[in-house]
């Protein structure tokens, strides 16, 4: 909203300075400074609203250390980062633009699935929530949602790439431009000489009309991705400032791809796909990021709140939702490690157990508990070690893929 009163002062009024709204730099760095303000300080107040409304966690007898401390301190916090992350948005951003559009839905979707799961756990006293049935609808809706408009959508477009370079005119100030906008499921896969693969070819031995079919392959990839990386990142969630962590440093890096992705000269610079529009998404992530930093105030170790479904789930379909849009899919297994990993253990673990269970009667396991970071907890690791350990890990990674942006 304040994006669209500041150009009209600057091109109706002409009034100095109100220009510096056109920048997304500019509006990046106030978008994290304002959420993060946002999430700090009002926090706060949320998290007394929730305990006045008795809004606290049940805890589950595991056998952990520390376990029963926890025991009734406020959960629904992902209220927190919900608003944190989109009053700034509603302020800073192109509001018309498709990916901030998506971008919206998906925090309001994912957050009303979460939400509705929270608050059937905490007022209808039922532990096992919104039925698993319901949750991979809803994320089937969204990625059915996402898919379809990423691929008809006319305004999601990426830019043709040319064996001549993009020049630079110094007399007119202008950049010669004579690539073309075009509609592709093209996206980026790391480590790879020839860095990009065409969703629409895994049709092409089938039919001759790939093309105008790749949506039958693109969209079931968008619902798989959707819902891989919302239920790890809602495993992840079990001990404090995990999940909001490792998420802070996964979507900065998606946030460095974002904005090269949506910068024609450093996309060409550095010869990665350019995503006419995308980098508006960059005033989106750095709200998303101040929003999870602010609430790692409150929910790292002792935690005083913690942020339930409803910010889990969230926090994964925006992350999923960002790298399919900046068509960076493919690094998800490396900027989302821990949360593939966490799924992977509880995988193994409950298909282990009922093998074991048929073959020998008795069921056994690959890990002391799971998901995996239970398992160290077991080991006897203090959760602020096991969690310091990850975010360590997710930096490493993280660097990672941004270095495959050369190697190739």
């Amino acid at each position: 909203m304040l994006y669209y009163l500041f150009e009209y002062l600057d091109k109706t009024l002409d009034i100095p300075g109100t220009g510096v709204f056109q920048y997304i730099t500019f509006r990046s760095a106030l978008a994290l400074i304002l959420s993060l303000t946002l999430s700090t300080i009002y926090g706060k107040k949320v998290i007394n609203f929730l305990r006045n409304q008795q809004v606290g966690e049940t805890v589950r007898e595991l056998g952990l250390e520390g376990q029963t401390q926890k025991a009734g301190t406020p959960t629904m916090g992902g209220l927190i980062i919900i608003f944190a992350t989109l009053i700034p948005v509603l302020l800073l951003t192109k509001l018309n633009n498709i990916y901030i559009i998506l971008l919206i839905v998906t925090t309001l979707w994912m957050g009303t699935i979460g939400f509705i799961d929270d608050y059937i756990k905490i007022f209808k006293k039922d532990k096992q929530g919104l039925k698993g049935i319901f949750k991979v609808i809803g994320q089937v809706g969204l990625g059915i949602i996402v898919g379809s408009v990423l691929y008809f959508s006319p305004a999601v477009t990426v830019r043709e790439k040319l064996a001549k370079p993009i020049t630079f005119n110094q007399t007119e100030n202008a950049i010669s431009q004579p690539a073309k906008e075009i509609k592709s499921t093209i996206t980026t896969i790391p480590f790879t000489k020839n860095n990009e693969l065409e969703y629409a070819q895994i049709l092409k031995p089938f039919t001759d009309d790939y093309q105008n079919w790749a949506w039958l392959v693109f969209i079931p990839i968008v619902i798989f991705i959707i819902t891989a990386v919302s239920n790890g990142a809602n495993l992840t969630d079990g001990i404090d400032g995990l999940a909001a962590g490792t998420s802070a440093i996964s979507v900065l890096a998606i946030g460095i791809f974002t904005f090269i992705s949506g910068n024609i000269i450093l996309s060409n610079y550095l010869n990665v796909m350019y995503i006419p529009n995308s980098g508006e998404m960059t005033v989106f992530i750095s709200a998303f990021v101040g929003a999870l930093i602010g609430f790692l105030w409150y929910n790292s170790y002792p935690a005083s709140v913690f942020m339930g479904d409803t910010g889990s789930l969230t926090i994964g379909g925006i992350i999923a939702v960002l790298a399919i849009s900046v068509r960076k899919e493919m690094l998800l297994p490396v900027l989302c490690a821990i949360f593939f990993d966490e799924s992977a253990s509880v995988i193994i673990q409950v298909t282990y157990f009922k093998y074991t269970k048929k073959r020998f009667g008795e069921g056994r396991r690959v890990f002391l508990m799971s998901p995996l970071h239970h398992h160290y907890q077991k080991k006897g690791y203090h959760e602020s070690k096991i969690v310091t350990r990850f975010w360590i890990v997710t930096i490493l990674l993280a660097i990672v893929a941004i270095v495959t942006l050369k190697l190739r």
